[in-house]
């Protein structure tokens, strides 16, 4: 039954058999007795038909005709398929269509709804407003538009309502209609927000013959000649129509049952996740007599009511009876019934009184006062809304009260008389509602009534309300338990990205186990989801659930889950450990902005969590195929990013070493993560770019030297050691440490660092030296306040050992002596290719060869340690996490094709192809500076732009092969009409075209007309033996043609297009360079940092200390851990306070931002204007009642007067005195 399937293109009809089952479901009611209405003279029968439509046999059931009086739609009309089904179009209307159905007055309402739901993708309603009132010419009175329009329209479409009423152009239902369309042109909404349907009387609809065919219309064109006000025609700002059809034409009232009955079924629904039924409220305006039958029908299944008070008619009546007639008071049990009877006697008396006020013109009134006597014992449901008093910017504010009365009438008993209202604001979310009326102090609150509502807020994307509910007493500790979040993890929408993800993982531990238990997502599942987006950076989640630890192997993990899912899974009733962590990562997964910030705020250690979220953003936003949910994850990622960002520059701001501490800090949270970890997995380069950041990672770098220690002195160092004994570089003493750091450097920077000013610690100081091998340490510590440094050297070290390794172990020292030996590498390689370059065994390779072959031994063996020995992982995830980088793919080529040369050369018949290869080889190490000059302020930069470059020129290069390739092979065929030499072919159909770029044009050998020196001939079997073939002067001028426009658009064209593109990528990477480089010299300190000390080919004596170590020794090595710091107890306790006191300040300042924005102050401008509105209409209230006062006082003033001189004409009473005048009594008053 979908729509889409089913449909056709351009508005054509649909195959009847695509909704055949709308005829198998829905009826039409056609009358087959014809009964005879007397006033026609026999012409038309009592169900209005004339004679001759009726069927045959109608007719002929003469005896039946002759006994009945009377035509009654069950008895005396039947049944049969519906022919007037599908969409609707106005004529002129030039909107868009509408649905409609004719369907028969006795259809369940359980299929009606789903058609209104499934097939016609009505959204679904959080209320519905039944509106009733005035029909055919009676004029609404101009303050009733106002109140529909301003108030239900506007109340429908913040709550999500659907609005009913007759569907036609005419009364009450025409007003509906206008004040939609009104709603919709002034606040620029959408007509689907405000979903309105009509149920009407099929018989009483003007042209209804248009909507008729069987097989459905789609679209049915609906044309009307007449428009006046007298006709009974569908109303174009209408979505849906429901035409009911009980077998009578002309007729009003036979939808009346019908609706009612819908409109109780709808009220018993409950959808999806929320917490109370679909709220049905229905409204009187206006209104005939005639209407007290569906009213009094609508009451007895307990339906509210809101009727409009001065509205005219019916409403009036009812607002009449209910305020102002007093029933009797009831006899206490076992009274005489005589005096029951009695008080019913008298108040119909008095209703029928009131009935033949209102409606003097009325027949029949003893049937009509038994309705009003049982609408009148329903009043309870009935509530009269006044709307000169209460006005209609608060109608959203009546119907959710209205509602939560009748609830009260309809449940016997509540835990809490609000409860029922809050459901109904929280089901509309309406904040503002609940604010106001329920969290304004006067009610206390308990757990239990606001739990249910926490989870409607929370499933369905209500984050106002969640906040609410946290100020006003729930505790979020006891409500998020596992159970409850692997709930919400199961609530996600079919339509998100994280739900697809999630049943991809489901389907994998259903087939890898067995099938006898739970197919329902649990916490095994968003495990795997968020170890697969967020990789190495933190350890997996969850695991503790299940009782494994984090070392534990996926096929483990997989069996001990399926072992605790077919048991009772007594971890869903424990509360989890991090509440608001989990429901940050539950809103990220679902791209839910508001609520996740608001998440992040609650959270403790803000700037991790944020850089999480930006992480887990940036790899949904790889997975995603909408291209708009794909753009808003970006920007939520970015906006993550700034707020760490943000964040820390107030750490840092306010205290140096507590924000480094808090960078490189393990969280137990985020499973081990770092903040710098994080921000490396996101690439977070605004986030590294901070001075804070880089200032720690310059610390980092230079170790124990001086931040403003010369390349040169480092490099000399590097080649005469014993210097480093000497005073040419400073050192930070241990001693000085404490004062070091609130002190500015006594030196300049270096030109790496040279933006950063502030010297807080070294490497050293913040390592613990545990061990004392200090090249295996990098678990970064700082000590605490009061600790003393000796208590790190617990061993005393003398001078020239500390010495020593104060220069060898700092990653600046590593790295120059790489970049140093990697250009004496390259030198050797340059010599031996050019210069020693001997031939094969037994006549060579020569000595310096051996030391070069040697010397690529080492750095094989470095490639081998950095893949298989450092880290925790396997040796597969190892390997993809080593191709991940560029760089390291140029090793692996580099070293390919080293080998690949060394054994091409050791034989003479692959000598000089080995000599080729280990020549290009070279080029390719000699490229691989590149990545050694990435730590350069200048050229960093540079190098980025320059590989942003190489990707535009492939598509340059794809555009030039194509006119390289169309021009070259033209140019050949119409200069050669025969060439059997493939290499000379190949020559002259891309490269002399390449060549004619570069202005090498052989004008003697393309243009014919000029002389040719060269040698050639016609002959084909000279040609065939390799002779130059004679050129082909037919087409000359084509092939001129040809050469201008080939030089027009590869020299013109593509060439200043290769120039705007390579421009475009400068100005657009030159502003973010800076960004781009600090991120990636993150990446080189931590290599230098994790490397042997010595660099190739001296390397290879680390190695041999690196393998006894781990193989004889048993250390296991520390290095796999990049600037750790594992702060606990009181100290990381401490230092999570001050961050969450930093990001409270950086709310504070966010919030004064916010309040002085031109959106904030035009809404606290208009709050003061609806104040002001409102206390205008209290004034205007309070001067009608005075005045209403004054003329109350008038005629009491002029009635006692009149007593009074009839008094005084009297003979009945002799006054003593003159009775006082009035103005006697001003005066007095004043004298007074």
């Amino acid at each position: 039954m979908n729509e889409k399937d089913t449909e056709k293109g351009g508005g054509g009809a649909r195959s009847k058999t695509d909704v055949s089952w709308i005829t198998d479901i829905f009826n039409k009611r056609v009358c087959t007795t014809f009964v005879e209405d007397t006033f026609s003279n026999g012409r038309l029968c009592q169900c209005g038909y004339a004679r001759d439509t009726h069927h045959s046999v109608a007719l002929g059931d003469c005896f039946s005709a002759a006994i009945v009086s009377h035509w009654d739609s069950a008895q005396h009309s039947s049944e049969q398929p519906t022919d007037a089904f599908g969409e609707l179009e106005f004529a002129g209307a030039g909107k868009r269509h509408s649905y409609f159905l004719r369907l028969s007055s006795s259809t369940n309402p359980s299929g009606v709804f789903e058609i209104l739901k499934g097939h016609w993708k009505l959204k679904q309603p959080n209320l519905v407003v039944s509106v009733v009132g005035g029909e055919g010419k009676k004029k609404i009175k101009g303050w009733v538009r106002d109140l529909l329009r301003k108030g239900l329209v506007k109340a429908a479409q913040s709550t999500g309502a659907w609005i009913i009423t007759g569907g036609l152009k005419e009364g009450i239902g025409r007003c509906v209609g206008e004040a939609v369309r009104d709603h919709v042109s002034t606040y620029s909404v959408s007509l689907n927000k405000v979903v309105l349907i009509g149920i009407a009387p099929w018989g009483l609809v003007q042209n209804r013959q248009q909507l008729v065919k069987p097989e459905g219309s789609f679209p049915a064109k609906y044309y009307v000649t007449n428009t006046s006000r007298e006709t009974c025609i569908l109303d174009n700002n209408y979505k849906a129509f429901l035409l009911v059809d009980d077998g009578t034409v002309g007729r009003r009232g036979g939808e009346v049952n019908f609706r009612v009955r819908l409109e109780d079924f709808i009220s018993r629904q409950r959808p999806g996740s929320a917490t109370i039924d679909i709220p049905v409220l229905c409204m009187l305006i206006s209104g005939e007599a005639a209407m007290l039958e569906g009213l009094d029908a609508s009451l007895k299944t307990a339906m509210p009511w809101l009727v409009l008070a001065g509205s005219g008619g019916l409403a009036d009546f009812v607002t009449d009876i209910v305020e102002n007639v007093q029933s009797a008071s009831m006899p206490p049990a076992g009274g005489a019934e005589k005096e029951d009877g009695t008080a019913n006697m008298d108040l119909k008396e008095r209703l029928a009184e009131k009935l033949k006020k209102h409606f003097p013109a009325v027949n029949e009134t003893d049937k009509l006062v038994d309705k009003v006597l049982s609408i009148y014992q329903n009043k309870d449901l009935i509530f009269i809304y006044h709307a000169e008093q209460e006005g209609a910017d608060d109608f959203d504010t009546v119907l959710l009260k209205t509602l939560v009365q009748a609830s009260k009438h309809r449940v016997a008993v509540s835990t809490n008389p609000y409860a029922d209202e809050l459901r109904l604001a929280v089901t509309w979310n309406r904040v503002d509602i609940a604010k106001s009326e329920l969290f304004n102090g006067n009610i206390q609150w308990k757990y239990e009534d606001l739990e249910d509502c926490m989870t409607d807020a929370l499933e369905n994307n209500k984050p106002q309300f969640i906040r609410l509910f946290i100020e006003n007493g729930l505790n979020i500790l006891d409500y998020l338990t596992y159970g409850r979040l692997e709930k919400l993890y199961k609530s996600i929408s079919e339509n998100c990205l994280a739900h697809s993800l999630l049943k991809n993982f489901l389907s994998v531990r259903l087939n890898e186990s067995s099938t006898d238990q739970q197919n329902n997502v649990s916490l095994y599942e968003v495990s795997q989801l968020l170890e697969n987006l967020l990789g190495d950076v933190c350890l997996p989640f969850y695991t503790s659930v299940f009782k494994l630890g984090t070392n534990s192997s996926k096929r483990t993990f997989l069996k001990k889950t399926s072992k605790v899912l077919k048991e009772n899974c007594s971890y869903r009733g424990d509360a989890c450990n991090h509440p608001w962590l989990c429901l940050f990562i539950w809103a990220v997964l679902q791209n839910r902005s508001e609520m996740a910030v608001y998440f992040w705020e609650m959270c403790g250690e803000s700037v991790l969590t944020a850089l999480g979220g930006c992480k887990l953003l940036r790899e949904l936003s790889k997975l995603e195929i909408e291209t708009e949910t794909k753009i808003s994850m970006k920007d939520l990622a970015l906006k993550f990013e700034y707020m760490a960002n943000d964040v820390f520059s107030m750490c840092y701001q306010t205290k140096a070493c507590r924000s480094f501490k808090l960078l490189i800090r393990k969280s137990q949270m985020w499973g081990n993560a770092t903040c710098l970890k994080m921000a490396m997995g996101a690439d977070a380069r605004l986030f590294f770019s901070h001075d804070g950041v880089q200032s720690l990672l310059s610390q980092i770098w230079w170790g124990e030297m001086d931040r403003g220690t010369e390349v040169w002195k480092v490099i000399l160092t590097l080649l005469i050691p014993p210097i480093c004994f000497t005073n040419i570089i400073n050192f930070r003493k241990l001693d000085s440490v404490e004062e070091e750091k609130s002190a500015l450097p006594l030196h300049p920077t270096s030109e790496t660092d040279c933006h950063y000013s502030e010297t807080v610690f070294s490497l050293a100081d913040i390592k613990n030296l545990s061990e004392f091998e200090q090249e295996d340490s990098n678990i970064i510590r700082y000590p605490t306040k009061g600790t003393n440094f000796a208590a790190f050297h617990k061993k005393k070290q003398p001078f020239w050992v500390s010495r020593w390794k104060q220069f060898w172990y700092a990653p600046v020292t590593s790295f120059l002596g790489n970049v140093v030996m990697y250009f004496l590498f390259l030198f050797l390689y340059a010599y031996v290719l050019l210069v020693d370059f001997k031939p094969p065994p037994p006549d060579g390779p020569a000595a310096s060869e051996y030391v070069l072959y040697f010397w690529m031994f080492t750095l094989v063996c470095e490639e081998i340690r950095e893949i298989f020995i450092v880290g925790t992982k396997t040796i597969g995830q190892r390997l993809m996490l080593y191709t991940q980088d560029v760089w390291n793919k140029f090793d692996v080529l580099a070293i390919s094709l080293f080998i690949a040369g060394l054994f091409c050369r050791m034989f003479s018949w692959s000598f000089n192809v080995g000599r080729g290869i280990l020549c290009i080889d070279y080029m390719v190490f000699t490229l691989r500076l590149i990545q050694i000059f990435a730590i350069h302020r200048q050229l960093g930069p540079k190098i980025i732009i320059l590989g942003k470059m190489m990707k535009d020129a492939f598509f340059f290069l794809f555009f030039l092969a194509v006119w390289l390739c169309a021009y070259g092979v033209a140019n050949q065929a119409l200069l050669y009409t025969y060439d059997a030499s493939p290499s000379r072919v190949f020559r002259r159909v891309l490269y002399r075209p390449y060549l004619h770029i570069f202005g090498q044009i052989p004008v003697e050998e393309i243009d014919t007309g000029k002389s040719w020196n060269r040698h050639c001939t016609d002959n084909l079997t000279l040609v065939n033996e390799g002779q130059e073939p004679c050129r082909d002067t037919s087409h000359n001028w084509l092939v001129v043609v040809l050469l201008v426009i080939f030089l027009l658009v590869t020299n013109i064209l593509l060439v200043n297009l290769l120039i705007a593109t390579f421009s475009y990528t400068f100005s657009k990477v030159q502003e973010r360079s800076d960004t781009y480089w600090k991120s990636q010299r993150y990446n080189l300190i931590v290599e230098y940092h994790s490397r042997p000390t010595l660099a190739p080919p001296f390397i290879i004596l680390s190695h041999i200390n690196l393998f006894i170590k781990r193989n004889f020794r048993k250390v296991p090595s520390t290095k796999i851990h990049h600037f750790a710091l594992d702060l606990k107890g009181k100290e990381a306790n401490q230092l999570v306070k001050w961050e969450n006191l930093q990001k409270e300040s950086f709310l504070a300042v966010e919030y004064k931002k916010q309040r002085g924005t031109d959106t904030e102050r035009l809404k606290q401008i208009t709050a003061k204007m609806d104040g002001v509105l409102k206390k205008v209409a209290e004034i205007r209230d309070v001067d009608r009642r005075l005045r209403t006062l004054e003329s109350d006082m008038e005629f009491c003033t002029s009635s006692l007067l009149w007593i009074m001189e009839s008094l005084s004409q009297s003979s009945v009473v002799k006054p003593s005195k003159v009775h006082p005048s009035r103005k006697a009594v001003i005066s007095a008053s004043l004298e007074k």
